[in-house]
């Protein structure tokens, strides 16, 4: 049996793989984001594990022994998870591995927003002492965060804001309103309605046609001047250009992101330069707890797919549709 990774997964994800084939299997990490370079890897491999990485349909078409697509994490944007489908390979995910610390980054970055620790820092650094008189800093308690998505990460997130004394307005497609105000959360049925509402927005949703630049200048203008707008899910769902535009402008008072629509971006990205916001290294996920589970779960469901098991934590179950997959 032949694993290729992008790049490597933990130690832990490592021995794991070993032990489970009882060291029959080839291992090889190419250290690159895109399989198209080392075809010749490909077309012995039985998985391929994806990280901060892609996978198109040539890799597919051009790797004949294929059996899965392993992501370790829930966003599959950078898998053609439609051309896999065809083809009958499984793209597995690793939902509810890496919930608590995406729901802790973000919260994390609302009170650095709210404390002004960023600022503070830099320009003490200066030897701005004054900084402390900025009169930007606020307390969370009793202000209202407008969570869109409430799948496992928005849920967790929602419940360390409650505790801290927040009030959580929510908006999902996917779930009706009885379900939602039985989790302690005000209901809206039109995301543009609620974060015209509340005082910090925080969005975890999936980045698809649907939900690209879904908070665009338009939306961002109609946010309170005061409003905090966190994004640790993809980039694109929030519009850099008119994020950028909005803080610099005075539109909404901060904001934080983890994620970009170029990664890494490179050092003169206006993401990086734009006054009240920050930034982090696409690292909400990497926890050393949440990284551990995500490869143990994505190694167990690649092994499972390779003995030809359905898992059931795949990006689309219509793979097991496929006729290779009538007799299993």
């Amino acid at each position: 049996m032949k694993f290729v990774m992008t790049q490597a997964i933990c130690p832990e994800g490592m021995e794991r793989l070993k032990k489970e084939t009882d060291g029959n299997v080839e291992i090889y990490v190419a250290d690159h984001q895109d399989p198209n370079y080392y075809l010749d890897e490909m077309k012995e491999a039985d998985a391929l594990i994806v990280r901060i990485a892609k996978c198109d349909s040539h890799v597919m078409e051009n790797s004949p022994n294929l059996k899965v697509l392993g992501r370790t994490g829930v966003g599959y944007d950078s898998v053609d998870v439609k051309k896999a489908t065809e083809l009958g390979i499984p793209v597995v995910i690793t939902p509810g591995a890496n919930n608590r610390s995406v729901a802790e980054h973000a919260v994390a970055m609302m009170f650095a927003l709210a404390k002004n620790l960023y600022e503070g820092q830099t320009e003490m650094a200066k030897g701005n002492w004054e900084i402390r008189g900025a009169k930007k800093a606020f307390e969370l308690e009793g202000k209202t965060v407008g969570v869109i998505g409430l799948g496992a990460i928005g849920r967790e997130t929602a419940k360390i804001c409650q505790g801290i004394g927040m009030k959580i307005a929510g908006c999902d497609p996917f779930m009706e309103r009885e379900d939602v105000e039985a989790l302690g959360i005000s209901y809206y049925e039109d995301y543009r309605e609620l974060i015209q509402n509340v005082d910090i927005v925080t969005v975890h949703v999936p980045l698809t046609e649907e939900t690209k630049d879904m908070i665009g200048a338009e939306e961002l203008a109609s946010m309170k001047e005061t409003a905090l707008v966190i994004n640790c899910s993809r980039g694109g769902i929030v519009n850099e250009e008119a994020l950028c535009q909005a803080l610099r402008d005075g539109e909404i008072a901060g904001a934080g992101t983890d994620v970009f629509c170029k990664e890494p971006p490179k050092p003169d990205d206006p993401l990086l330069h734009t006054p009240n916001l920050i930034v982090s290294p696409h690292a909400a996920a990497q926890t050393r707890e949440a990284v551990i589970k995500m490869a143990a779960m994505c190694v167990d469901g690649c092994l499972a797919v390779c003995r030809g098991e359905k898992w059931p934590y795949v990006a689309d179950k219509a793979v097991y549709d496929h006729p290779k997959w009538a007799d299993k």
